[in-house]
């Protein structure tokens, strides 16, 4: 499967640019791709949320401590997906 240039573009930033794209999470490996449903509509909030979890983080704790990433995070969501919403099925990546 060739994944959507855009999504690799948005992961090589979210996961190597800025370190948030999983981690081990109640002793198992957890990935922001393990949160995307096949099908249906994904907000740039939906997904930050999905990369808060896969690495563990819950970003009520400290609100103001995590604002910042939050804003970043869906920022490029937008930039590389190109709307505060799209469709599932266009967040597959080369790298799974």
């Amino acid at each position: 499967m060739v994944g959507n240039p855009d999504y690799n573009s948005l992961m090589h930033e979210v996961c190597v640019d800025r370190g948030w794209c999983g981690g081990i999470v109640d002793n198992r490996p957890s990935h922001v791709d393990d949160f995307i449903p096949k099908t249906g509509p994904v907000s740039a909030e939906q997904f930050v949320d999905w990369l808060f979890l896969a690495d563990g983080v819950d970003p009520s704790s400290e609100p103001a401590k995590w604002q910042k990433h939050k804003i970043g995070l869906r920022e490029a969501f937008v930039r590389h997906m190109g709307a505060d919403v799209v469709d599932a099925s266009k967040l597959k990546s080369d790298f799974a």
